[in-house]
């Protein structure tokens, strides 16, 4: 996730009450059909890595600004006009044409550092438009589009998509002594180690993390989704539930 992720809460003061945290999900949150905007799909799937506004962390993780803004015949002739480079409308046509192949490639199957995205033909089409929108290219914000997905649908995208970048699928479920040593818990032990609401907390709050053997560490180091709502982040929880992650 390079520099885009906030870390979680410092380590509690002994004997500070309990937060006041509390988990609110709205009635029958794991049952819904949900509208999902291309802004949604941005953010469970690209700005875990990219950032709310598409800059990455340069040198790790590219801007998308760029390469987006490559697929638009009016910003291209714009740019090349405010360098000094002439450039027939057919000759930018086709480079923005080949851009457009490329962003498609990418958003169906990733790249050399980045993995292919969980997204349908549909998913993507409601996407791309959002990231014109996010590129300031012009006219792209009545371009919208929305799908209608179900709420274990959207787990689904905020497990493969954010969660999967740290932690892996399957895997041994490591001990107090070997989460102090760095081992990152797989997904598959997730809803053995916390409840739904430790888990919800965890993800849109953040929440302490008992390291060591005896327990002798307590600090937030897993980043901190504060852009998940309580009903999003439960989504996830209930998607890995119904659907463990297999070897």
């Amino acid at each position: 996730m390079g520099k885009t992720w906030v870390l979680g809460p410092a380590a509690p003061v002994p004997g500070d009450a309990s937060s006041s945290w509390q988990l609110d999900l709205s009635p029958g949150y794991d049952a819904q059909v949900i509208t999902l905007h291309g802004s949604d799909l941005y953010r469970f799937n690209c700005r875990g890595c990219h950032g709310e506004l598409g800059h990455g962390a340069p040198p790790e993780i590219g801007s998308i600004i760029n390469p987006v803004q490559a697929t638009s015949v009016a910003v291209t002739m714009d740019r090349m006009t405010k360098a000094g480079r002439e450039m027939s409308r057919s000759e930018v046509t086709a480079m923005a044409k080949e851009s457009k192949v490329l962003l498609q490639q990418r958003l169906h199957g990733g790249g050399q550092d980045m993995p292919p995205p969980n997204l349908s033909k549909a998913e993507i089409r409601s996407l791309v438009p959002y990231l014109e929108q996010l590129s300031e290219i012009p006219g792209a914000e009545k371009n919208q589009i929305a799908v209608r997905e179900s709420s274990y649908r959207l787990g689904e995208h905020i497990v493969k998509s954010t969660c999967h970048i740290c932690h892996s699928a399957t895997g041994p479920n490591p001990s107090p002594e070997q989460i102090l040593q760095g081992e990152i818990p797989p997904l598959s032990a997730v809803v053995m180690r916390v409840s739904l609401s430790e888990f919800v907390r965890k993800i849109t709050s953040g929440a302490p993390i008992v390291m060591g053997t005896p327990p002798t560490s307590y600090r937030g180091r897993m980043p901190v989704f504060a852009y998940f709502s309580h009903d999003e982040a439960a989504a996830a929880y209930m998607y890995l539930t119904r659907y463990p992650p297999q070897p």
